[in-house]
């Protein structure tokens, strides 16, 4: 059985892992979004926290003492100080307390802080979308990668079965004499160097699956096949870069929070200026105590409580300059991404015209070189052509193919690029 029909049998034999399952196995396995989707739960649960102060809060305490009851005398105390000598008898005392508070107003301290945490969940949120994106970026370009190798074993196998039936025909023209036999020997260097070449095409396949199984997260075994899949055109490929930056400003995860971290600085330096303001809590209490468990006395309270503080050696006046000075960073980064996104977009679209012409010119040529060996073998066995002629024919062949690989993976990576651009899946 040759070598190529080996490969066929064992093909059929393996699954095939589409690109969609592909992507998402990624969205499920891969460790970089489960670390942003707990991030983003953590954001969440903070931004909780920060609500917690608005909301009533009711305490309970329960508190029992074994204690003594002698009297101690205070300074400026009119009586007898021979009275009630101390002793070591003890008594019980039981004590329970249960205080509902509600905050009222701070000036925006306290829903400044909550709003600031959600803010800053929105923004965590975003972040994820974002590495979801690129992650999806990544196990496109890795399976793109392995479908352009896979694409190379084949050509390596046809090349080797070419080289295979020159050496059969070579051999036939020596035996009768026609042909010197350095033809012979070039024939079967040529067939060798061959069947290297599918060693190293076999070997660098395995390898871009194993890259590809890291991209998606999985520690498992290369036994499968990709698919023959490509992306599509993408809407609007064509269009101009400012159409193309308009969309991805709307539609990008990462400048969306940008502008959610911005909000959250605005909300700070609101809730640092309420600082300068007093704070207002109610309050209600119930509490029951006595010696004896049986007997316990009550009673309640309910107080509206007012604290300001009318000087803190200039703390709130420091944490209004440092939530402005962290705004005008989250500005500064925001404009430093809008023009990284204008030249990633323009670099991106680019790449997509370019690879488009790389691939017609790609077909063209192996076109070419197909018809070059088919006429190089026809002068090769009418005695006009050498062996030097019909192996530089084939070699140009395989280069052609090779090459048109090459450029069909560019396209699609580099539209998988303009994808993640703009903001798209």
């Amino acid at each position: 059985m040759s070598a190529t029909l080996v490969t066929v049998v064992l093909a059929t034999q393996l699954r095939v892992l589409t690109l969609a399952d592909a992507v998402s196995t990624a969205e499920s396995n891969q460790p970089a979004l489960q670390q942003v989707r707990a991030q983003t739960e953590a954001a969440q649960a903070r931004a909780d926290q920060a609500r917690a102060p608005l909301l009533p809060q009711l305490t309970g305490n329960a508190f029992y003492q074994r204690t003594t009851a002698n009297f101690i005398f205070r300074p400026g105390f009119a009586g007898n100080p021979s009275q009630g000598s101390p002793t070591f008898d003890t008594f019980n005392y039981f004590s329970f307390n249960l205080t509902l508070s509600q905050y009222i107003w701070d000036f925006g301290q306290t829903t400044g802080r909550w709003r600031v945490a959600q803010a800053n969940a929105a923004a965590q949120e975003s972040s994820a979308q974002a590495t979801g994106l690129s992650v999806v970026l990544n196990v496109r370009t890795m399976y793109f990668a392995a479908r352009a190798q896979k694409s190379l074993v084949q050509v390596a196998h046809e090349t080797l079965a070419n080289q295979e039936r020159h050496l059969q025909q070579i051999s036939s023209f020596v035996r009768v004499g026609t042909r010197p036999e350095i033809d012979l020997v070039q024939a079967r260097t040529d067939r060798a160097n061959a069947e290297v070449s599918v060693i190293n095409a076999e070997n660098a396949y395995e390898s871009a699956k194993a890259a590809l199984n890291q991209a998606m997260g999985v520690a498992g075994p290369t036994d499968y096949d990709v698919e023959d899949a490509t992306i599509a055109p993408v809407e609007g490929e064509d269009q101009p870069t400012d159409t193309l930056v308009e969309e991805a400003v709307r539609a990008r995860p990462d400048l969306a929070g940008l502008e959610q971290q911005l909000e959250a600085q605005r909300r700070a330096v609101t809730a640092a200026k309420g600082g300068y303001w007093p704070a207002f809590n109610f309050a209600t209490s119930f509490n029951a105590g006595s010696t004896r468990i049986e007997d316990l006395r009550w009673n309640w309270s309910a107080q509206v409580n007012l604290s300001w503080q009318l000087f803190n050696g200039l703390l709130t006046r420091s944490q209004i300059r440092e939530t402005q000075a962290n705004q005008r960073v989250v500005e500064a980064q925001k404009s430093t991404q809008l023009l990284a996104v204008r030249v990633e977009i323009e670099q991106a679209r680019l790449a997509v015209r370019a690879a488009r012409a790389a691939l017609g010119a790609a077909e063209e040529a192996l076109t070419n070189a197909s018809e070059r060996l088919r006429l190089a073998e026809g002068r090769y066995q009418t005695g006009v052509g050498n062996a030097i002629e019909l192996g530089d024919a084939q070699v140009a062949l395989t280069n052609a193919r090779a090459q048109k690989i090459q450029a069909e993976y560019n396209l699609a990576t580099a539209r998988a690029r303009l994808l993640t651009s703009l903001g798209r899946r």
